[in-house]
């Protein structure tokens, strides 16, 4: 079931001509019991897909809110196990919506690949991110995903060309992530054309969706993103607000973003 509700969730949206709203936010951050509430209501004020981030001390691919929310979390002394407490939780409370652990391969294997793969499946994770784990490096850990039908879901960046590009996508599932800026999250905005171009040539070596993050804070940049691709994650925007200015002020923003993704042109 879990790798297919992410196929459910993207045909869902692609039936109706839309672009799929994947919205990320750190586990544990300020801690458990705020992230768990902002975790529950993300499906309810429109996220389709939710990315649940799994703090760790040295986040090289992220911006500076990225980095500083892991900080926050990891002083609120979160665990793995409470990441997966609260990916527990999310299943119980919705049984359709896709939920995606987004992290560094150094907590995972130091829990051990497979170890990690089963605790995750028996919590309800859909698909898997490990940001800094290479295709040459990832057989031990794909191959637990797969047997506990786990979504492998790979970053694609501006600079994966030639024939790097199929390798990277060798064993992907669920869908493709492409980094739309080059450097780290919540940084530069994303250029349209380059984005849809990108997307172009990724589908000549994929059936899978592709989302688009990285840069996109904006419900105006969302729907423009939403145009070329067939879904879009926000992250660093959904962090600091809630960071800043509270849960509900979050939700509110993942509504118009929701709304905005949801509305191609």
């Amino acid at each position: 079931m879990s790798i297919n509700r992410i196929s459910n969730a993207f045909a869902k949206r692609t039936a109706n001509n839309q672009s799929t709203f994947i919205a990320y936010m750190m586990a544990g951050d300020p801690d458990l019991a705020i992230s768990r509430e902002l975790l529950l209501g993300l499906p309810d004020a429109g996220a389709d897909i939710v990315e649940l981030g799994m703090p760790f001390s040295d986040p090289v691919a992220e911006g500076l809110t990225i980095q500083q929310a892991a900080q926050r979390s990891l002083l609120a002394d979160t665990k793995m196990a409470g990441v997966l407490s609260l990916a527990k939780d999310f299943r119980k409370a919705h049984p359709d919506t896709p939920l995606i652990l987004m992290g560094y391969a150094n907590p995972v294997h130091h829990m051990g690949w497979q170890v990690f793969a089963k605790a995750a499946a028996k919590a309800g994770v859909d698909g898997m991110i490990i940001v800094d784990l290479p295709p040459e490096e990832s057989d031990p850990f794909a191959k637990a995903l797969t047997e506990n039908d786990i979504a492998l879901i790979r970053l694609i960046a501006p600079t994966t060309v030639g024939e790097r590009l199929p390798k990277v996508l060798s064993g992907v599932s669920g869908f493709v992530y492409y980094v739309s800026v080059t450097g780290v999250t919540g940084d530069a905005v994303p250029d349209a054309t380059e984005v849809a171009n990108a997307v172009q040539n990724i589908k000549l070596h994929t059936d899978l969706p592709v989302a688009v993050g990285f840069g996109v804070r904006t419900p105006q940049t969302a729907q423009i993103i939403a145009n070329c691709t067939d879904g879009v994650v926000v992250g660093s925007a959904i962090v600091a607000t809630m960071h800043k200015t509270g849960v509900k002020a979050a939700f509110e923003l993942v509504k118009k973003l929701a709304d905005a993704t949801h509305c191609k042109t």
